[in-house]
C-alpha cells in the first residue's frame, strides 16, 4: 500500500516563511519525480515545483527565488521551503509522488497568508 502524507501548512503573514514536508510510505525504493502543486476553489491544480530523483529542480515563474524544493531519497520523502510569502500564494497545496510511474497524491494542506 502507497500512502502520502503532508504536513507544514498554517498560517502566516505576508513575508514570512513556511516549510512543508510529504512523506511517502510502501514502494518507496520505486520513487521517481516528486513535485508540489496548489489549489484554489474554483481554480485548476497548477504545478508549483518539481524535482528528480538525482536533484534536479523546476519551479513555476511566481515562486522562482522565492520557494526551494529539496528530496530525502532515504526517507522517500520531499518539502518545500516557502519564503517572502505572499497573499496570492494561499492555496491548498498537494504533493505528488510518481511511483513506478504511477502518480500518487496527498491529501492536501491548507497554506493561508494574511496580515
Amino acid at each position: 500500500q502507497v500512502q502520502v502524507v503532508e504536513s507544514g501548512g498554517g498560517l502566516v503573514q505576508p513575508g514570512g516563511s513556511l516549510r512543508l514536508s510529504c512523506a511517502a510510505s510502501g514502494l518507496t525504493f520505486g520513487i521517481g519525480d516528486m513535485g508540489w502543486y496548489r489549489q484554489t476553489p474554483g481554480k485548476q491544480r497548477d504545478l508549483v515545483a518539481s524535482i528528480t530523483k538525482r536533484g534536479s529542480a523546476d519551479y513555476a515563474d511566481s515562486v522562482k527565488g522565492r520557494f526551494t524544493i529539496s528530496r530525502d531519497n532515504g526517507k522517500g520523502t520531499v518539502y518545500l521551503q516557502m519564503n517572502n510569502l505572499k497573499p496570492e500564494d494561499t492555496a491548498v497545496y498537494y504533493c505528488n509522488v510518481v511511483i513506478f510511474g504511477s502518480g500518487y497524491w496527498g491529501q492536501g494542506t491548507q497554506v493561508t497568508v494574511s496580515s
